[in-house]
């Protein structure tokens, strides 16, 4: 199975004071925020509308877990660029690697694990059709 490539154009964004802490650098959790965005614009780029999504198969992602490396600070204005990159796939879930980048700089990484579930249930459900037939992967 060969793993879709990374996000072609990484997703840009721009800090602003709601995502600052009272040192003046992004608050940590706010990278899951930013990780969250990059990855629904990612799917987006591959033609997969989560709500449309819900709306035809019932089904959704949920994180189910996170690992995260901080490694430099973002400041108020700053430009971030933020990748993602297909690492594992199984059946109900990815495993994705992303990375937030101010310029050159490596700001934050992480291994995210999405789980596709059942929006009525929460149950892990098999990846629907369509979002395998995006990933290049054998429906």
């Amino acid at each position: 199975m060969e793993l879709m490539p990374e996000l072609c154009n990484p997703f840009t964004l721009r800090v602003y004071w709601e995502d600052t802490d009272a040192g003046g650098v992004v608050f940590y959790a706010n990278y899951l925020k930013f990780f969250e965005r990059a990855r629904t614009e990612w799917l987006r780029a591959l033609g997969i509308e989560q709500s449309s999504l819900q709306a035809q198969t019932g089904a959704i992602f949920v994180v189910a877990e996170v690992q995260l490396r901080y490694l430099a600070a973002a400041r108020l204005d700053d430009l971030i660029q933020v990748t993602v990159k297909v690492v594992a796939q199984r059946q109900a879930s990815l495993q994705l690697e992303q990375q937030a980048w101010r310029g050159d700089t490596l700001l934050a990484q992480g291994l995210v694990r999405v789980g596709c579930v059942q929006a009525h249930d929460l149950r892990p459900r098999r990846m629907p059709d369509q979002v395998l037939a995006a990933l290049g992967t054998q429906a």
